[in-house]
């Protein structure tokens, strides 16, 4: 069953406890899919499900600050042992790779990659405990903490809710023949940039005409 199916089941209240649960859980460091349930619970906002989007963004935000703090905390505590241990438990999200990747952009750009790092999926898993290997101060990693879990909670709620109503009322006016339209024009598009693709890749290749002189 889809995520969105599954959350139309269940009554409103249960959704804002889910989002909240799955965002913190993964700001923890556990890969879970918190975004792909914010957008599905943003979509049925927007289909008059009774579901608040108002109420959905601020559980989402809560769930990303609340669990990013907690994150912090655990890896302030655990220290390497702790990434050595999500390594093993999650090899996929926390390789050597992906681990020094990460450290380097926290080294390098502190409170930004906090921030940054709630809206890139990888580093959403990684900034609250790996801030807290690395012993950032705290008040640098809640305030880069709380403004990035409210953006990104918040503003993906709103971009989902207004573009799921716009989307359905274009739909109810359209009807099949919109949607045909906008398929059309799409494919077009992507024709025109394959295209000039291959013109440019084709003009990049021709060898450079030589001087007579030479």
């Amino acid at each position: 069953m889809h995520v969105q199916e599954w959350l139309d089941t269940v009554p409103p209240v249960a959704v804002y406890a889910v989002v909240a649960l799955v965002i913190g859980v993964e700001s923890l460091g556990i890969p879970l899919p918190g975004e792909i349930v914010l957008v599905s619970a943003a979509l049925l906002s927007s289909q008059h499900s009774g579901i608040n989007p108002i109420i959905l963004g601020a559980c989402a935000s809560l769930g990303a600050v609340i669990g990013d703090s907690i994150g912090y905390a655990i890896g302030r505590k655990g220290g390497r042992p702790l990434l050595a241990w999500l390594a093993a438990k999650f090899p996929r999200h926390f390789s050597e790779g992906h681990v020094a990747t990460a450290e380097r952009s926290f080294e390098k750009w502190g409170m930004w990659a906090v921030f940054f790092g709630r809206f890139i999926a990888l580093l959403r898993i990684f900034a609250g405990p790996l801030a807290g290997v690395l012993h950032m101060p705290y008040w640098k990693f809640l305030t880069a903490n709380l403004l990035g879990g409210i953006i990104w909670a918040g503003g993906t709620t709103a971009v989902v809710y207004y573009v799921g109503i716009v989307a359905e009322d274009w739909l109810k006016r359209f009807s099949y023949f919109g949607l045909a339209a906008a398929v059309l024009v799409g494919l077009a598009s992507l024709l025109m940039v394959r295209r000039k693709a291959k013109k440019m890749s084709a003009e990049k290749n021709q060898p450079e005409p030589v001087n007579a002189g030479e």
